[in-house]
């Protein structure tokens, strides 16, 4: 996980200049995406890949699917995933003017959430790649901004907007063909939204509205340490931007803006435990 803003300067800087190991891990990282791996998962796996499939994040690698590798100290093998097109892209076109000859390799791609999480669950101490999440700039500001109102830091990550109400806090919840879900927004932007839509139809409860940052990285630990059911009510929610990518590349029906119908409080009691952070 990326815990700074200082971090992700750096494994980008390394990744240009490391880039000569591009295709060491190749064979590894291509089965780790596609074959199987034993681990134990508190959810059963179906469950955990479903929650993140829907979301498409940015990668730099080749026409294989081989990632772009920094090397780092004792060997350690590190890769970025971006969560914004744009940044990859931005990346890639340092990357074009820093060090052609390996940019003409690669290119910018798009892979679920889902096929990082199970690269990352199938990797062994011999063949261990860190994978590194690096979150959107101004989501990050929004986050820090938004955790300093209540005197607290932000603690690296990518951030999700968890809208919450009501006296116990609960999570707000939506319904999907007859199922409740908890959105977890990637934009702050979409989770006021919902927290503006809630307190117009409740103004008795406007004051005890927030909104909650809680790292990506913390919900995917939390989904693999905890069989609790609640937690496959987690919907997470994309950025404008990926929705907009989504729509481009894909028949399915993307999200156009937050749920329409009414939001409401989890008033079950069997909120999800608090992701670990």
């Amino acid at each position: 996980m990326v815990n700074s803003n200082n971090e992700v300067i750096i494994l980008m800087k390394s990744l240009i200049r490391w880039t000569a190991t591009l295709g060491l891990v190749g064979t590894t990282m291509l089965t780790s995406l596609l074959g199987s791996y034993s681990k134990a998962l508190a959810l059963p796996e179906e469950q955990i890949v479903r929650t993140l499939q829907s979301v498409p994040v940015f990668a730099i690698a080749d026409d294989q699917g081989v990632p772009l590798i920094a090397v780092g100290e004792k060997e350690q093998k590190f890769t970025g995933v971006f969560i914004s097109q744009q940044d990859a892209q931005n990346f890639f076109e340092r990357l074009k003017k820093e060090n052609p000859e390996v940019a003409s390799k690669v290119k910018v791609q798009a892979v679920s959430l889902a096929q990082v999480y199970k690269m990352q669950a199938s990797q062994t101490e011999q063949n261990r790649l860190i994978i590194d999440f690096v979150p959107k700039e101004s989501e990050v500001e929004s986050a820090k901004k938004l955790l300093s109102e209540r005197g607290q830091q932000y603690q690296g990550g990518v951030p999700l907007f968890v809208p919450k109400a009501g006296k116990e806090s609960n999570f707000l919840v939506i319904s999907r063909n007859n199922q409740d879900f908890i959105p977890f927004f990637f934009e702050k932007a979409a989770a006021l939204q919902m927290v503006e839509q809630y307190k117009k139809a409740n103004p008795a409860e406007a004051a005890t509205v927030k909104i909650e940052v809680i790292p990506l990285e913390s919900v995917i630990a939390t989904l693999q340490q905890s069989n609790d059911e609640a937690l496959t009510k987690i919907l997470l929610y994309p950025s404008q931007e990926t929705i907009n990518f989504i729509r481009a590349n894909s028949n399915q029906n993307a999200p156009n803006q937050p749920p329409a119908n009414q939001p409401r409080p989890n008033n079950n009691t069997n909120n999800p435990p608090a992701p670990n952070r």
